[in-house]
């Protein structure tokens, strides 16, 4: 059996967000479901598999029930496929953040960067003057990168601050192209060095996922594979899954 793997994100403010917790457990439970979804007052972000057929009811349901009453209309999603369920079981979780940053006046409900689609990235790369920032784990990065992108030494997301701080200057790294995953890193990165100062800040939309399985692979820009934080570990080029060792958690 092939299983379908759904990467989703959304920041969308969900007040009642404690609320959802066991109602959404339950529908992915009887829906055959497994990952792992994180909540907060901010939105929804997580990876789920199972049979096509259950992921699409679920991605309905997300999108359409009364249980969200409709506020999940603009879930960024990308689909890939497993041989084997890469996940153990299926939890909901209540978070903080859906992506952990820690500095609570970045708000990208507010304000991000500009979003670049995989099928214009490779045009901006050969801009001048772009600083090519990889917002990923130090582990993920030695998987694989995109030629050229600086790698900030982060062991976790809540320290990109610090690498921003120390490592970068709005007066002179004007123009700042960032990357991550599945895109929801850049949205709080993006958010982030914009309140900073930085004039103009792009993130890849969609993020690694979306450019591997959108960009042919003889006009990629990327080396190597991309990690994933399930039991595949690592993806390549059309989202095939790649042999590598057991993943780690990005919180």
């Amino acid at each position: 059996m092939t299983y379908e793997v759904a990467a989703l994100y959304q920041f969308v403010p969900l007040p009642d967000f404690r609320e959802l917790k066991d109602p959404l457990h339950k529908l992915c439970l009887d829906l055959g479901v497994r990952g792992t979804l994180l909540l907060a007052h901010e939105g929804i972000n997580g990876t789920v598999a199972g049979s096509h057929e259950a992921i699409d009811a679920l991605m309905t349901e997300l999108r359409e029930s009364t249980l969200f009453m409709g506020r999940l209309d603009n879930l960024e999603l990308k689909f890939s496929t497993a041989t084997e369920m890469p996940f153990q079981r299926m939890k909901v979780r209540l978070k903080k953040e859906i992506v952990t940053l820690g500095d609570p006046q970045t708000d990208p409900l507010r304000r991000v960067g500009t979003y670049v689609t995989p099928a214009e990235w490779n045009r901006l790369l050969d801009e001048a003057g772009i600083v090519l920032l990889d917002t990923r784990n130090d582990f993920e990065v030695e998987m694989g990168t995109f030629e050229g992108a600086v790698d900030p030494r982060i062991k976790r997301f809540s320290e990109f601050k610090d690498f921003v701080k120390n490592e970068l200057d709005p007066t002179q790294h004007r123009k700042v192209a960032m990357f991550c995953t599945g895109g929801i890193r850049c949205e709080k990165a993006s958010s982030y060095m914009l309140a900073q100062g930085f004039e103009e800040v792009f993130h890849l939309k969609g993020g690694i996922l979306k450019y591997l399985e959108e960009v042919p692979e003889t006009e990629s820009r990327w080396n190597g594979g991309c990690f994933v934080f399930d039991e595949r570990v690592a993806l390549g080029h059309g989202l095939v899954e790649q042999a590598g060792e057991t993943g780690q958690s990005d919180e």
